[in-house]
């Protein structure tokens, strides 16, 4: 994935709503945004993350149906190595510093995070 899954704040809030809901159209996206912006507002930017390749269209009546073509998690990826790199300096340990210190978690989301770093400091004394 390019800098193409770059979202501006607007285009990850139309994304979010695809995600959740595999598909829509102009008018169910809409719907789904908080601050329901106008119609061409959306068309526009659905367009523009057409264009990017990030997501597809298909006619359906009338309308267009809008379909993800990049997974949450792969452009979660994408975002997460952008914060890494440019607000922690690169640093995996601050960004998961302030990750775990900003919202409270539950005993078994801590235990997977264990399990997650266990297997990294694995992986790293394979490789040494």
């Amino acid at each position: 994935m390019g800098d193409s899954a770059a979202f501006t704040e607007r285009e990850l809030d139309i994304m979010s709503v695809l995600w959740r809901l595999g598909s829509g159209t102009v008018s169910e996206v809409r719907a789904e945004l908080a601050d329901q912006p106008g119609y061409t507002t959306v068309l526009k930017m659905l367009q523009i993350l057409e264009e990017k390749g990030l997501v597809r269209h298909e006619e359906e009546g009338r309308a267009y149906r809008y379909h993800p073509l990049v997974e949450p998690d792969e452009a979660g990826g994408h975002a997460l190595r952008r914060i890494v790199d440019k607000i922690f300096h690169g640093s995996a340990e601050l960004a998961l510093a302030r990750l775990v210190s900003e919202r409270p978690l539950r005993a078994e989301e801590v235990e997977r995070m264990k399990a997650l770093l266990d297997e990294a400091a694995l992986r790293e004394g394979e490789a040494e």
